[in-house]
């Protein structure tokens, strides 16, 4: 899943459009001229699975987060440092797990009932290069859409050949890693993380607090390339990465195998601009051809459209298809999703959404086919 603290802004610039946010990694801006910054989001889900799926019914679920920022160099100390502490709950039931039985999650913040911390790290800017050491998800900087992140399905966020196929340093549990992102020059930059390959269940670990490597959780590699381009005026950026998941065989010191390995491609690209108004388009794809994978096959693509109903460009039109293919009985999964976000202040947005899901897998058989309804809002501040 692609989820944490969900914060909605309107991305102005490079690409623009509106987007929820899950990582609400920026100080607001009271505060930008202080070195500690504080910030507090919550977001809800009301899901109702019409039709289909384990059966019908209604559920309410949702996150709260605080987040915590100080900036070394606003407090006069050395230059580039920030420390970051994001503590989160979720809460309310799981529709995906007892409603509608899908594999990609209908929505990305569907944890279960938990408090805990979600990510502690520290970075450092060292000239064109940044380093992070600490508790991270690496959806913030790993498999990442701008325009994805507008949609409620979990697939549009990480992609599904890494989230379902070993426990990922992503929502809800984090791990200990450390990243490095190269800015190579203004248009590409090359990042790349090591992070402890499977985070510490909540049973034994409720509060994310018990951070243990053991041999059996191996090691997570993973390097993206990520470059922006202008085709005809117009702002896209792509990304093309590769994982492997490993472990060291036991009693063989400096022996390793790889469990699984995949590569994946992201797209965002604006394909129409006229005044605030705009329409974007992003592809996702992903592939794993291990043994070890349960879903090897992920596409996804859907088309944004900001701006159509709102004369200050506060709105955001959606429609998205993601396909997962799984590797051992041939079966496969489709959730088409159509959205809307209006942003009614600086600080609250409501979204109605609707997914129809094609042959829900999570509970080994195919079910029949769900339509869910979902109405998310979000406050920050």
């Amino acid at each position: 899943m692609n989820r944490s603290n969900i914060k909605c802004v309107i991305t102005l610039g490079a690409v623009t459009c509106i987007t929820c946010s899950i990582y609400a990694r920026k100080p607001s801006k009271k505060n930008k001229n202080q070195p500690v910054s504080f910030e507090v989001s919550y977001v809800a889900d009301n899901v109702n699975n019409i039709t289909g799926g384990i059966k019908t019914g209604s559920c309410y679920l949702g996150l709260a987060n605080m987040m915590l920022e100080f900036d070394t160099e606003k407090a006069r100390l050395w230059n580039g440092g920030r420390f970051y502490i994001n503590a989160a709950n979720t809460h309310g039931n799981e529709p995906s797990k007892y409603f509608i039985g899908d594999v990609q999650i209908v929505s990305n913040i569907e944890a279960g009932k938990h408090i805990y911390l979600q990510e502690i790290w520290f970075k450092q800017h060292l000239g064109e290069t940044e380093i992070t050491a600490g508790l991270q998800d690496l959806n913030v900087e790993f498999a990442k859409s701008e325009y994805g992140e507008l949609y409620l399905n979990s697939s549009f966020g990480v992609l599904p050949v890494i989230s379902n196929n070993f426990n990922a340093s992503i929502f809800p549990l984090t791990t200990l890693g450390i990243t490095s992102k190269w800015n190579i020059n203004k248009d590409t930059k090359w990042v790349n993380a090591l992070y402890d390959g499977s985070p510490t269940n909540f049973d034994y670990n409720p509060y994310n607090l018990k951070w243990q490597f053991n041999s059996g959780d191996g090691l997570l590699l993973i390097s993206e390339l990520q470059k922006t381009k202008t085709i005809k005026n117009l702002p896209g950026i792509y990304k093309l990465g590769i994982y492997t998941h490993f472990h060291i065989r036991q009693n063989i010191p400096g022996s390793l195998i790889n469990r699984l390995i995949g590569i994946y491609t992201y797209a965002d690209q604006t394909f129409w601009e006229q005044n605030k108004k705009s329409a974007g388009l992003f592809v996702q794809l992903g592939y794993s051809p291990s043994a070890g994978s349960t879903n090897n096959v992920y596409i996804g693509s859907g088309v944004n459209f900001t701006g159509l109903f709102s004369k200050k460009a506060n709105d955001v039109l959606g429609l998205a298809c993601a396909h997962v293919i799984f590797t051992r009985n041939g079966h496969s999964e489709t959730a088409i999703e159509l959205t809307y976000l209006y942003q009614i202040s600086g600080h609250f947005f409501i979204q109605p959404d609707f997914q129809y899901i094609v042959h829900p897998s999570g509970t080994g058989e195919p079910l029949p086919n769900a339509l869910a309804a979902n109405f998310r809002f979000g406050l920050n501040f």
